[in-house]
């Protein structure tokens, strides 16, 4: 497994390595001037030009990036001008946000993928496939802000037993109760599309398993459905579903900036609205090399589980 893992870190930290330069260079060729939005549209010339050299754009890109390449390694990540205070400090706040939500959300979307799939696979009812799929259309088709809009209607207007948004004022740890309902609804609006997807991955790779050999051999002995199901089809599906479920991960992050914007959740999504809209170009670049960080270390991991549970590939990456 060691070796199989040595395997995978070159080509994760060569994608973090080219991301890196993409970013810089997205950023660098956004039009606008980021100078004259910091100084604003009464200052002088000497003020502008104050504020170049402090930025660095005075001096060339490839300068510019091997010296913002050189703080993020000693983990100094910047300042933000306009937002306002240290980057790794407005990271570090939203981070922790955002990661609560998308575990809340992540735990959400497998309990609800592995219930469905288990069921619809073990029942074999074709009403139920009908019912399960246009569920999972429904839930992928329904954009998330207004999936969002009506979970917040109805919980939080309508029958008002849950927050319409915000985090728990105490914290997640003192108060575990209060924190779940601040977390519930947009951690559950999150996860929809997600469970969708898993649902129907694993739902069919249940079913590709069940057409197989050895589920015949055991039908034939007179094993029960469920029994085969939950010891032989489901833990040959896993493997690839946990692959499925890693990218996922990039689709849950991507969707947690409208999610927190709607339930006004203070994570990485509404400090990245914020850097584009007020043009805060040093914040926007970090945020977004954070989160291509996140999605490789993730695949990772997701590939690292995936070699766990199928020695196939691990075998296979280690010859």
């Amino acid at each position: 497994m060691t070796r199989y893992l040595l395997r995978r870190v070159p080509s994760a930290l060569l994608v973090v390595a080219v991301a890196s330069v993409l970013v810089f260079a997205v950023i660098r060729v956004v039009p606008g001037d980021p100078v004259a939005t910091l100084a604003g549209p009464d200052a002088s010339p000497e003020a502008r030009a104050a504020i170049r050299h402090d930025l660095g754009l005075d001096r060339p890109v490839t300068t510019q990036y091997v010296a913002w390449v050189g703080r993020l390694l000693h983990g100094d990540l910047g300042t933000s001008y306009l937002i306002g205070g240290d980057i790794g400090t407005l990271v570090r706040h939203g981070l922790t946000n955002t990661i609560v939500l998308t575990a809340a959300a992540l735990l959400i979307a497998v309990l609800l993928g592995l219930v469905l799939s288990l069921v619809t696979v073990i029942a074999d009812k074709r009403w139920l496939d009908g019912l399960l799929a246009a569920g999972n259309t429904l839930a992928v088709a329904l954009p998330t802000f207004v999936t969002g809009l009506l979970l917040v209607l109805v919980f939080a207007i309508l029958l008002p037993v849950l927050p319409a948004g915000g985090v728990p004022p105490d914290g997640f740890v003192a108060r575990p109760d209060i924190a779940v309902q601040y977390l519930l609804l947009p951690a559950l609006c999150l996860s929809l599309p997600t469970a969708a997807a898993l649902t129907r991955f694993l739902t069919d790779a249940l079913q590709t398993q069940l057409r197989e050999p050895y589920v015949l051999t055991a039908t034939a002995l007179g094993i029960s459905r469920r029994r085969i199901v939950l010891t032989q089809a489901l833990r040959n599906a896993l493997p690839s579903t946990v692959t499925m479920l890693g990218i996922q991960v990039g689709v849950l992050l991507g969707g947690a900036v409208l999610v927190e914007a709607i339930f006004a959740w203070p994570g990485l999504g509404r400090l990245i609205e914020q850097g584009i809209s007020s043009r805060d170009y040093p914040v926007v670049q970090v945020l977004l090399l954070l989160s291509v960080a996140v999605f490789v270390v993730t695949q990772l991991l997701s590939d690292v589980v995936h070699a766990w549970l199928d020695p196939r590939v691990r075998l296979g990456g280690e010859s």
